[in-house]
């Protein structure tokens, strides 16, 4: 099987992400690939995510909900739209949360990948209290 343009230009936005791109700079490239994927919602997960650094809650609440619609299962997904819910006071948080902290306690794999994630975007936007608050109730 070959890559798909849309998988090959992913995989260098994420390169991009990881080398430290402001997350300004890569939105309009995730806009691009859910354009041209709208139905990968691993695409989704990420512009939600930069959207949410970018402190563009609104738009990021559309692409979580769209990613999460579309990979129930994706816990980032789910964190990234209780993020957004909580800064566009969204009612509906707990639900999110008590599925990823379901899937942490079954995965440990993947429980560090969030925790990842999360000191991640700490890093990214120092003081960010929706995220803090998100920690908080995982680790409780």
């Amino acid at each position: 099987m070959t890559a798909s343009p849309a998988d090959s230009q992913f995989d260098q936005a994420i390169a991009r992400y990881n080398a430290g791109a402001a997350p300004t700079e890569l939105i309009p490239e995730f806009v691009a690939i859910t354009r041209q994927s709208p139905r990968q919602s691993a695409g989704w997960t990420c512009l939600a995510w930069l959207q949410l650094l970018a402190d563009q809650p609104l738009d990021a609440l559309r692409s979580a909900r769209q990613a999460v619609k579309l990979n129930p299962q994706d816990p980032q997904a789910r964190i990234n739209l209780s993020l957004a819910m909580l800064e566009t006071g969204v009612k509906g948080v707990r639900e999110h949360i008590e599925i990823v902290h379901r899937v942490m306690a079954m995965a440990p794999d993947l429980a560090q990948e969030l925790t990842s994630s999360i000191d991640d975007g700490l890093n990214r936007k120092p003081g960010w209290r929706a995220m803090e608050k998100v920690r908080a109730w995982l680790q409780s």
